[in-house]
């Protein structure tokens, strides 16, 4: 069954109407980034709820992603369950977790990497700034081979940083995918 003009006009329609929940979506990731960016190694069960609430958050929302897009579909789910899983078990040892994300660090940053990488080159015919994740994913992959050359302590020093940095740079992209949303009516003419 081909989509008609009319059937591709209003499913813009439907999901332009919900730009402002990629735009809340972004300016909760930003605030998440500036509480993380505040905490130090001392707080270590803190911190790990933090990471467990960060990813779980991200988990979800690849769902909601994966409720309204055509393409990619498949990616978006299974990153989604992926990332809610390593949610829950970060929320259900968080003294453990900010050990064992220190000690893979370097490795979780890879994935992110390259998600963001494949998901810059999913949205390059929607989007048009979907160069900014395809930067990001590449410099996230060279923060990545970098981390894992340092040693625990400057692992955990790292964590709370990068962990800021990548969720202010979700909340930014956010906030770019929910104007590019909103302005879908008008690619759709």
């Amino acid at each position: 069954m081909e989509a008609t003009d009319a059937d591709v006009r209003e499913a813009a329609m439907s999901v332009q109407k919900l730009w402002w929940v990629w735009l809340v979506i972004g300016v909760a990731w930003i605030i998440i980034s500036l509480v993380i960016l505040r905490f130090n190694t001392t707080s270590l069960t803190t911190v790990g709820i933090i990471i467990g609430l960060m990813v779980l958050f991200a988990g979800l929302q690849d769902f909601f992603i994966a409720a309204v897009v055509d393409k990619w579909k498949w990616l978006w789910i299974v990153f989604g369950i992926l990332f809610v899983i390593a949610g829950i078990i970060c929320l259900a040892y968080p003294k453990n977790t900010f050990k064992a994300v220190a000690d893979m660090l370097g490795f979780i940053f890879l994935l992110v990497g390259i998600f963001w990488i494949i998901e810059s080159f999913s949205i390059k015919d929607t989007n048009s700034l979907w160069w900014f994740n395809l930067i990001a994913g590449i410099l996230m992959v060279g923060i990545a081979f970098w981390t894992s050359g340092q040693f625990l302590t400057t692992k955990g020093y790292t964590l709370i940083i990068f962990a800021g940095i990548w969720a202010l740079l979700h909340g930014i992209t956010d906030i770019v995918r929910a104007f590019e949303v909103k302005k879908l009516d008008q690619m759709v003419e």
